[in-house]
């Protein structure tokens, strides 16, 4: 599942997130987190996970 970079980026300045604070928060990797921010795909669990977090529609719809 792909996450859409940009409303991705939006959000985590949005919520004044760092990465390592929404891994802490969301239970996902830095580095997993950090591959979804360049625009590589992951699951749709870990893609449920940021969005609940974020509260952003940031999953890309194909």
């Amino acid at each position: 599942m792909r996450i859409d970079r940009v409303a991705f980026a939006a959000a985590l300045a949005r919520e004044d997130l760092s990465v390592k604070r929404l891994a802490e928060k969301t239970g996902v990797s830095r580095v997993t987190i950090s591959a979804v921010k360049t625009g590589k795909s992951c699951s749709a669990e870990t893609a449920r996970k940021l969005a609940a977090v974020l509260g952003a529609d940031i999953i890309e719809r194909s």
